[in-house]
């Protein structure tokens, strides 16, 4: 009986040239050893250059393989079979060298000399799922198969901090818009759903840029699940709210407003940071539109998708950008002087942020030859007597004064554009919700 084994370049066997792949029998007698047989199938690198250089999947290679594996068939027919006690059949050791031949340019060796035998069934796994059951599922992987318990998992830090009580300011905001643009109750509260969305998740990334460690009272979303888990979660919650648009009547005009004010948000934030890090004091202009980019921007938003949805036609735009500007420089003023607010946020936050607020501006310019704010900013004091010595500074630079004015003005223009939008719908300025709404955000 013969071995039909393809030839490979080795020391002392044969006589065959080692560009050439052919095969040859040998007696069962000179059958090699189990180490030898692996190093025979181990396949020889080919030379492409070489002018004889046959492809190894080629035409040819393919022929003689063919016509040896007839051969190999027949002479299998002819056998007797053999019992699982005996040594494995020649016939076997063939085709195991005919199927060695093409897999052996991707598998090493020691790997084929591990495989088990062609003839052997694979096992299948012994853990819950098995290993084609489980190939079985790729196709039908993320669809259907997301949970609650991972959806909470991912909305961990945002339905952290949205269990804080806040203002709910923009949520009665959009109350009072509504007396004028008169949106149906359901497109209402989506718009209303979205807004409060993206103003949380906005938080849970301005407290990771401000290294903040307090919001609403308590430890901060990333003190407690980590920055990275807390970015994801803000991040995930833009998109859930972008998803929430598609449920109005006008999807396409919402996505539009949505994207510009996301745009608009996202460049009012750039241009803060941006001073902060380089410590470059802005102009009192710059920073009137910083803040209606960043602060106003969610106002506008919500203005805006509301018009989307109504038939009214009124534009609410000029009042919303003076209230966007109410909001914000009254929060400048309250983090540098209202007891309740120091205590939910921390004293004087904004001076340990290095921030350039309303207040803090007014003063670096108004006293431009001396230096001393600029220069406690760029310390980023957490002390309490450092802090407290930069808001007397501020005060006796009037600083705090003119904030103060500047509200009141800002809130005398929102309250008139307020009652111009009364006149011209037609309602009753006496019950106008905006009134008693900027009176209550402009009170420092």
């Amino acid at each position: 009986m013969t071995t039909i084994v393809e030839q490979q370049l080795a020391a002392g066997f044969g006589n065959i040239s080692p560009r050439c792949h052919e095969f040859v029998s040998l007696p069962q007698e000179q059958k090699p050893v189990d180490g030898i047989w692996t190093a025979l199938e181990t396949t020889y690198e080919l030379d492409p250059s070489v002018p004889e250089f046959t492809e190894r999947n080629g035409p040819a290679h393919d022929d003689v393989a063919a016509t040896e594996l007839q051969s190999v068939k027949a002479e299998a027919e002819e056998s007797p079979s053999t019992t699982d006690s005996q040594p494995e059949s020649d016939v076997t050791l063939a085709k195991e060298s005919l199927s060695s031949s093409t897999e052996s340019e991707a598998k090493p060796a020691e790997n084929q000399a591990q495989e088990p035998p062609s003839t052997t069934e694979p096992q299948p796994s012994e853990g819950p799922e098995t290993f084609m059951s489980m190939l079985d599922d790729i196709e039908s992987l993320g669809q259907g198969r997301w949970t609650d318990h991972k959806e909470q998992t991912i909305r961990g830090p945002y339905d952290y901090i949205s269990s804080a009580p806040g203002k709910e300011f923009r949520t009665q905001l959009i109350g009072g818009l509504n007396l004028w643009h008169r949106v149906p109750p359901e497109s209402l509260g989506i718009i209303a759903n979205v807004v409060r969305m993206l103003h949380n998740a906005s938080l849970l990334i301005d407290d990771i840029q401000d290294n903040s460690n307090l919001r609403r009272g308590r430890p901060a979303a990333h003190s407690v699940y980590g920055v990275a888990q807390t970015i994801n979660s803000a991040n995930f919650v833009y998109f859930l709210a972008l998803a929430e648009l598609q449920k109005l009547r006008n999807p396409t005009q919402a996505l539009e407003v949505f994207t510009q004010e996301m745009l608009a948000l996202h460049r009012g934030q750039g241009m803060d940071l941006f001073w902060r890090d380089t410590l470059s004091c802005p102009t009192e202009a710059d920073y009137l539109e910083m803040v209606s980019n960043k602060t106003g921007g969610l106002f506008r938003l919500a203005v805006r998708l509301m018009q989307t949805e109504s038939n009214m036609g009124v534009d609410c735009m000029p009042l919303i950008n003076v209230i966007g500007l109410i909001f914000q420089i009254v929060d400048d003023y309250k983090n540098l002087s209202d007891p309740d607010y120091t205590q939910k946020k921390g004293y004087y936050e904004d001076l340990t942020e290095g921030k350039f607020s309303f207040p803090v501006i007014h003063s670096i310019h108004a006293s431009s030859g001396n230096p001393v704010l600029l220069n406690i900013l760029a310390q980023k004091p957490t002390a309490f007597e450092v802090k407290r010595h930069a808001v007397e500074y501020m005060d006796s630079t009037g600083s705090l004064e003119y904030t103060r004015k500047f509200v009141k003005a800002l809130a005398a223009r929102a309250k008139a554009l307020a009652v111009e939008l009364d006149l011209q719908c037609g309602n009753d300025s006496s019950s106008n919700v905006i009134l008693s709404l900027v009176d209550k955000m402009a009170r420092i």
